[in-house]
């Protein structure tokens, strides 16, 4: 497994359009404690972005050493919204930004039926380039569930096509992420994100899920107790063979300390990665 650091990091959990840090800040953080990749979203660079902007962050994070994990494009796939899903009717700026990175995998999202025969089209054409698409196991979304994940990627039967495994989402509504679950998905996992979460029904902080309706959170290190099971989550990744990426996806802008909980993070992960 490889660690990867997701600019997110440098996002507030509400606002993921604009980051705290610049390229060359999250660069440095990244090398400094031992991450191998960055995680690009659209709050660093996307397909809003100019031709220039996306050539000179590529160019300083190759010559930094580090490769791009994945991208997210645009801003409306991580918000979620009714937006979410409109790059699959257009996937090719998004197929560009990943070119542009040097990245094979890029996070979309899907929240209706209609989605699948989209997904379907936008995988063909990803093919072509070499690219592979993944969706985020996240609340609000057709892969809210584990039933409804499993159901859609064998619906939409690309080899291209999978999921970026992330169990806090799963976690929160109540679904089973360990072992048994992640060998039902085996090879169509293409990313391990983590983030951690502690339940507090007076927090003002909050998912509306579709299934749980409004569930309250704090956000907790990826280190710390209460949340997800760490230890499940990486057993059933070894036990699938799973060598892609395992990117710290928390959001610690306005909440910890970004540098304190970047290293804390990569202390706390690597040992669990190593594991046999």
């Amino acid at each position: 497994m490889k660690l990867s650091l997701s600019v997110r990091v440098a996002e507030s959990f509400r606002n993921k359009k604009k980051a705290t840090l610049t390229i060359d800040e999250l660069i440095t953080l990244a090398k400094n404690n031992g991450y191998e990749a960055l995680c690009m979203r659209a709050s660093q660079a996307g397909t809003h972005s100019s031709t220039e902007t996306i050539r000179e962050k590529s160019e300083k994070i190759r010559a930094s050493g580090l490769t791009v994990s994945m991208v997210t494009a645009d801003f409306a796939v991580p918000m979620n919204d009714h937006h979410g899903p409109g790059s699959l009717s257009n996937i090719s700026p998004s197929l560009d930004i990943a070119t542009a990175f040097g990245a094979n995998l890029i996070r979309i999202c899907m929240k209706s039926e209609d989605d699948v025969a989209r997904a379907k089209r936008a995988s063909d054409e990803a093919a072509e380039r070499g690219i592979r698409l993944a969706h985020q196991s996240h609340f609000g979304s057709l892969f809210e569930t584990t039933a409804g994940a499993l159901r859609v990627i064998e619906a939409v039967d690309r080899s291209n096509f999978g999921i970026i495994y992330e169990p806090a989402n799963w976690w929160c509504v109540g679904q089973d992420y360990g072992p048994e679950i992640i060998k039902r998905l085996g090879t169509h996992i293409f990313n391990a994100y983590t983030q951690n979460h502690r339940f507090n029904s007076e927090s003002d902080v909050y998912l509306d899920t579709w299934t749980q309706g409004r569930v309250g959170l704090d956000h907790i290190g990826i280190w710390e107790q209460g949340g997800v099971d760490s230890e499940a989550m990486f057993e059933g990744l070894h036990a699938v063979g799973y060598d892609g990426f395992v990117t710290v996806h928390q959001s610690f802008a306005g909440v910890m300390s970004i540098e304190e909980s970047v290293r804390k993070s990569a202390e706390f992960l690597k040992p669990l990665m190593a594991k046999r």
